[in-house]
């Protein structure tokens, strides 16, 4: 009898005992590894596909670096080359409040004192400024000195170093203040031409950009942008003249007490403005005293009722007009008259006067007949073409229109008080224009503050017959008439007074502005030159006591300056004080 083997049934039971992998575990675990393997990828992929700029740009701050080339602000000159505003390096100084912590620079309080001190401030509110350790950048003094900046080395305070900057000087100070302007403490033009130019005078600095490994190597050169240099802004302005006529208004304004003063030199021939002062005045490179008040170029921006420098233009629009001819006669009797129930007076009845009499005289009734004869029409298309009401082509910040009103009804009170200088204004610039068409043969030339090469062609808008006709009338007014003041020695001058009262709310008051515009040599007319004085204090308040001798200081020393010969060698004797007979008329003095 066979015995059964008993390991089928060992195999069987061993087979039951063996542990079951849990297939569901098994999957479970197998989707884990797929999900974060698919994340990982999707990551990766969004990272390097998708948005790659925020690595890119964190990778690149910590080894991309630039370098930057330092461009200075261009220079204004004048017309012969000499500085009227240039850039010069200094020194900034300025912090790291975390070098200055890390380096323990508090603990020296002396000396933050010191430097407190050369930069008088007070030394809480310098300390205050490093207080934030995680600042890395801040400002203690913005542009100082040499002698700041070797003191602040020497003081040696932990996280307080120096830097380049560039700062504006202004070599002729106050002199050329209100027509070159001045930049703010980061070179931005804020005022006169640095404003206007601003684009023209600043360049485009140069820019390396590299990048660095850890050691501090250069490995890669990515880019280098070469720098733009600015351009020099050359101006039409003389320095010599611009000196000059600065330094005898000055003198005019405080000698006179006035509020305030303009003078304005253009060349006749080009249209160039040669000088342009007013005073009170600023110094652009101290400004710790600066006021608003003496910001105003007011030889553009002030207008004035001009008074009688506009009896010139009331007779060049009746001669325009074909109402009068240089050689008649004037019938001014009984010295006064009634237009619409007010009155036009002389201060006496001077009778029947020639044309260039009634300038000589400065009389006007005289003026107020020619204007009435010639009509509103005639006297509005005269005074615009010689650039009134409008602008003068100088192209500078604040220049004023004036006023001349384009109306459809005027009474005859209006006419006449418009050909002695009420009822409109002007500025000094654009009355120097005007005399500057005069001087040039009716030929009329925008003015430009930059320097011209060559003569630009001009528009003739007064015919050269009458021009030359009142160029001649204004001779005589300073040789003859109310302007005696105004003459200069070894030179042929042609010019006119004004005075007119200042207008307040319901009428005139009793300040004057006083006027005085002129041209010379009048043998072959150079320069046209304005002066004006605002609310002149004391007795003598009349543009031939005022304006006039200063406009003669002006134009002997200009001529001279200019090399242009005299033309009157037989006046050797020296010039006689004259006087300006006084006019009371609807509202204001005449000169």
């Amino acid at each position: 009898m066979a015995i059964k083997s008993p390991r089928p049934s060992l195999n069987k039971r061993l087979k039951k005992i063996q542990p079951h992998l849990a297939h569901g575990r098994f999957y479970f675990a197998l989707g884990m590894l797929f999900l974060v393997f698919t994340s990982l990828v999707a990551r990766a992929a969004y990272i390097q596909v998708i948005e790659p700029e925020r690595l890119i740009f964190e990778g690149d701050r910590r080894s991309l670096r630039a370098d930057t080339t330092m461009v200075q602000r261009g220079t204004i000159v004048d017309r012969n080359g000499r500085e009227l505003a240039v850039s010069v390096p200094v020194q900034t100084v300025w912090a790291d409040p975390k070098q200055v912590h890390d380096g323990d620079g508090l603990a020296d309080r002396e000396r933050w004192l010191a430097l407190a001190e050369v930069f008088r401030v007070d030394v809480n509110d310098l300390i205050s400024k490093v207080e934030d350790p995680t600042r890395r950048f801040v400002y203690l003094e913005r542009k100082v000195t040499p002698g700041v900046a070797d003191f602040v080395k020497q003081l040696r305070i932990p996280g307080v170093h120096l830097k380049t900057e560039s700062r504006r000087f202004y070599p002729v100070g106050e002199i050329a203040a209100h027509v070159v302007g001045f930049t703010d403490i980061d070179g931005r033009g804020i005022e006169g031409l640095e404003a206007i130019y601003d684009q023209v005078l600043t360049g485009i600095p140069g820019e390396r950009v590299y990048r660095k490994d850890a050691q501090g190597r250069v490995v890669e050169e990515i880019r280098v942008t070469a720098a733009q240099e600015p351009q020099q802004l050359t101006l039409s302005i003389d320095q010599r003249l611009q000196s000059l006529a600065y330094s005898e208004l000055k003198k005019a304004v405080r000698y006179h007490q006035a509020t305030s003063g303009s003078a304005v030199i253009v060349d006749v021939k080009t249209g160039e403005v040669l000088a342009m002062v007013n005073s009170p005045s600023f110094n652009p490179n101290n400004r710790n005293d600066m006021q608003p008040h003496k910001l105003r170029n007011r030889a553009i921006t002030d207008s004035y009722e001009p008074g009688s420098t506009m009896k010139p233009l009331a007779v060049l629009a009746g001669l325009e007009a074909g109402v009068i001819r240089k050689d008649d006669i004037i019938d001014t009797h009984p010295g006064w008259m009634r237009l619409g129930g007010r009155r036009v007076s002389d201060p006496r009845n001077r009778g029947e006067l020639t044309v260039s009499e009634v300038l000589e005289n400065s009389s006007n009734m005289g003026s107020a007949r020619i204007a009435l004869e010639a009509g509103i029409d005639n006297m509005m298309a005269t005074y615009a073409a010689l650039g009134l009401g409008n602008d003068t082509g100088v192209a500078m910040l604040g220049e004023s229109f004036g006023i001349l009103q384009n109306r459809r009804r005027w009474s005859d009170f209006e006419v006449a008080t418009l050909s002695f200088g009420y009822g409109l204004s002007v500025t000094t610039l654009q009355l120097a224009q005007a005399y500057a068409i005069i001087g040039n043969g009716g030929v009329k030339r925008p003015l430009s503050i930059q320097r011209r090469e060559g003569i630009p062609e001009g528009e003739q808008v007064i015919s050269r017959e009458n021009a030359d006709a009142v160029l001649s009338m204004l001779e005589n007014v300073v040789m003859k008439g109310s302007a005696k003041e105004a003459r200069v020695r070894g030179y042929r001058v042609a010019g006119k007074t004004g005075t007119s009262r200042k207008a307040v709310a319901g009428g005139y008051g009793d300040e004057y502005v006083t006027l005085f515009a002129g041209i010379a040599p009048v043998s072959d007319p150079r320069i046209a030159v304005v002066v004006t004085v605002n609310e002149p204090s004391g007795d003598e308040y009349y543009g031939g006591d005022v304006s006039a001798p200063v406009f003669a200081e002006i134009v002997g020393d200009a001529l001279r300056i200019m090399n242009i010969a005299p033309d009157n060698l037989e006046d050797t004797q020296p010039r006689v004080a004259g006087f300006a007979g006084s006019v009371a008329t609807g509202g204001g003095a005449d000169d």
